[in-house]
């Protein structure tokens, strides 16, 4: 099964996450199948391929709980019709 959640990235104190598209048996930091955006908590920042995400949820990915939270702060269900 494939799972979008976050892989950590950056350094102490400084973390973004980065959303991608993975195993869902793989580790943390693992080899994605897919990039498909990016979200830095300290500026609050999120950049989405929401084409992509919606692609992805469509074909039965599942997403977790972290990045369904962001997907709705940055209002990806009202944009696309997809249940989150």
């Amino acid at each position: 099964m494939v799972k979008l959640r976050p892989k950590r990235h950056g350094g102490k104190q400084r973390i973004t996450y980065r959303i991608i598209a993975i195993d869902a048996r793989s580790r943390r930091e693992g080899k994605a199948i897919k990039e498909v955006g990016f979200h830095d908590p300290r500026k609050e920042q999120t950049q989405l391929n929401v084409s992509v995400i919606t692609s992805l949820l469509e074909r039965g990915a599942q997403a977790t709980e972290t990045v369904r939270d962001i997907l709705k702060r940055a209002k990806v269900p009202g944009q696309v019709k997809i249940e989150l």
